[in-house]
């Protein structure tokens, strides 16, 4: 029976990945147009891409998927993992930063009297079904209950792992909070009654106590249905606040690092949230997703003070060990010593001070 099940579960694990991964598989029906207006340098007039890079696609999604349905070469994660979840202040004051890492790329940042969450999920899957696809292994470091009221949600794109519908319903319902994203994805939110504020690349939105967000380039694409593949564009974002600036990557590859020489061009940072995992086997997800080697040579190249790393060890989307990421990440800081050691990872629930510039 067990076997029965596991070969089951690998079965539905897969489907996920293939209505993700390969639109040809998928009716055109399920093709949604979230946002038209006119072509740029990273939009054709119909969908959305990296400049300098592949238009629509990255990566051998078939050879993943196969890879992925034989499990070969796949390490395998525990069930769960230990958690202490913790109770942050309602508010922080001032220059003071306090951050959390609540699991993947779900962050809470509370500075300046401002509460702000990247990439909420709190759904046991990150998958467009409730009985399949990649389940939490670490448990949110923050329950929802505990969370303070949220006035700023930054949302990175439309993956599951990132924009859970789920999560923000409940946040637009409780707090009402300014949720800001990138184009086309205020469609996908608007159909389940939540509104959001949807910008292009450079484009800016003010905030209360002097504050601004910018929705910044980065490396990566789109879907929730296949079909749909990089109809709504993604982004990182710099968040401009009189105590230090920070800048969160979202979901990203490397790319021509042309984003990263933008970015820093609004430095100097007092935080990066930098992803450090889900990035093997490399030949199929370099174009994705960074891995540590990747992210340390962003964090240097941006010049920031402090940065955390995050969308590791909460949902087995690729193929490295759940602790592996951290682990590299340890010895880049030992190697490199020096500004090196800014760049830290810790465990989900736990809140730390982010020191001024």
């Amino acid at each position: 029976m067990r076997r029965l099940l596991k070969a089951l579960g690998t079965a539905l694990l897969f489907l996920v990945i293939a209505l993700c991964w390969a639109p040809t598989l998928i009716p055109p029906f399920l093709d949604r147009i979230y946002y038209r207006g006119p072509a740029s340098d990273h939009y054709d007039g119909a969908r959305f891409f990296n400049p300098g890079g592949t238009p629509h696609g990255h990566g051998n999604p078939g050879r993943f998927m196969a890879r992925m349905a034989t499990a070969s070469g796949r390490a395998v994660w525990p069930d769960s993992v230990p958690v202490t979840a913790t109770v942050p202040p309602a508010r922080v004051f001032g220059p003071a930063m306090k951050v959390t890492w609540i699991g993947h790329a779900t962050v809470l940042i509370q500075t300046g009297g401002l509460n702000i969450l990247t990439d909420p999920i709190w759904s046991e899957r990150a998958s467009p079904l409730s009985f399949a696809g990649p389940k939490r292994v670490r448990a949110p470091g923050v329950r929802f209950e505990d969370l303070p009221k949220i006035d700023l949600v930054l949302v990175s794109h439309n993956h599951y792992d990132h924009m859970d519908l789920p999560t923000l319903k409940r946040l637009w319902q409780r707090d009402r909070p300014l949720i800001v994203t990138s184009l086309g994805n205020d469609t996908i939110l608007r159909d389940e009654g939540v509104a959001a504020r949807a910008l292009d690349w450079e484009q800016a939105v003010s905030l209360a106590n002097g504050a601004t967000v910018e929705v910044a380039r980065n490396h990566h694409w789109s879907s929730r249905w296949g079909a749909d593949r990089n109809r709504a564009l993604w982004s990182a974002f710099t968040i401009s606040l009189p105590g230090g600036n920070i800048f969160f990557a979202g979901d990203t590859g490397y790319g021509d690092g042309g984003w990263v020489r933008e970015a820093a061009k609004d430095g100097p940072y007092r935080l990066a949230i930098l992803p450090i995992g889900a990035y093997e086997p490399r030949d199929i997800m370099k174009e994705s997703h960074l891995n540590p080697e990747e992210a340390m040579r962003v964090f240097e190249d941006l010049d920031a003070k402090t940065a955390l790393g995050m969308h590791w060890g909460t949902f087995r989307l690729t193929f490295e060990p759940i602790d592996e990421p951290v682990a590299r990440l340890a010895r880049l800081r030992r190697e490199g010593g020096g500004k090196r050691k800014g760049f830290i990872a810790t465990k989900v629930g736990r809140t730390f001070d982010v020191p001024p510039l």
